[in-house]
């Protein structure tokens, strides 16, 4: 059997050290494609490969049809829409994911993003504190879980809302359960946000809910760029001047978010929220023990196609 790992940005040495020991010690060949530059080079790896561990790499049908033997691609991380789920299915592909394996990095971010947008992006002026806010985890899920637990140690009375995850589930974690997005927004000064980017979700953060939180708001994005209605957004940012933007996802319109709202928006460069050296280890050598648990024995606890 051999896995290849196929990354445009590499895993640090470290992971694929841990990676190479799980697919060593399996019998299986390890194989490598790092820095590529084009679609070709990609196309080419696969024609033989039995298994994918990718990052941000796209996986589209062409490349599905490439890999005649494939079986599993897995994504070292939460997200998978740069994955053809349905392309996968056709072929008989199984496609997972790393969920909660990047989660305390993501988190850890959202927080230092927090702190940096009441501080006025450290700009020398008097800022506020995260003390006593309430805060709003849209989508209680590991990366939510993460939020709720560093939140706590700041002060902050901590809310969230989730369609998928019972009330119970939320209140053991002790934070206050709403039931609905509208009141979750409504309530919270800060929301951080961390909901998939589904047919459902794309373009739902608009005008008229980001316009329900109070005075002195903030969101704060390290889910996805597709769920921002970024027109509208800019729409409200103009119309409230009292309302801050900080995302891990650089918007389409970036230059006109920083060219008129210098001060109350920021992004990284690229999405940094998984750039740690832990996440970076825990979610390789995560894929590849999940490989070798679908090849060996058929575990396939973390399929996202059907």
């Amino acid at each position: 059997m051999k896995v290849l790992v196929a990354t445009e940005k590499p895993f640090a040495k470290v992971a694929i050290d841990g990676i190479k020991n799980v697919i060593d010690a399996a019998g299986y060949e390890l194989a490598l494609l790092e820095k590529y530059t084009e679609k070709a080079q990609l196309l080419e790896a696969v024609a033989d490969a039995d298994a994918i561990i990718i990052r941000s790499d796209i996986v589209d049908a062409e490349v599905i049809a490439a890999a005649k033997n494939l079986k599993i691609v897995v994504r070292a991380g939460a997200g998978y829409d740069n994955v053809d789920l349905q392309a996968a299915s056709a072929a008989g592909v199984c496609v997972m994911n790393t969920p909660g394996q990047n989660a305390n990095a993501v988190a850890e971010l959202a927080l230092g993003m927090m702190v940096y947008g009441v501080r006025n992006l450290y700009n020398g002026t008097s800022g506020t504190e995260l003390m006593g806010k309430k805060l709003g985890i849209h989508a209680y899920g590991n990366v939510g879980r993460n939020v709720a637990r560093i939140a706590k140690g700041f002060g902050m009375e901590i809310y969230a809302y989730d369609a998928f995850c019972p009330k119970e589930v939320i209140e053991q974690d002790g934070v206050t359960a709403l039931n609905s997005v509208e009141e979750l927004y409504s309530t919270c000064q800060v929301v951080s946000l961390h909901i998939p980017a589904t047919a459902e979700t794309k373009n739902s953060i608009n005008y008229d809910l980001l316009n329900k939180m109070p005075k002195g708001a903030m969101l704060v994005n390290t889910a996805r760029k597709e769920v921002i209605n970024e027109t509208e957004v800019i729409k409200l940012m103009e119309d409230r001047t009292d309302f801050r933007y900080m995302t891990d996802i650089m918007p389409a319109t970036h230059a006109e978010f920083a060219e008129k709202f210098a001060g109350r928006y920021f992004s990284t460069p690229k999405k940094m929220g998984a750039q740690t050296a832990e996440a970076n280890i825990n979610a390789g050598i995560a894929a590849a023990n999940q490989i070798v648990g679908f090849l060996r024995d058929g575990i396939n606890r973390f399929q996202v196609n059907k």
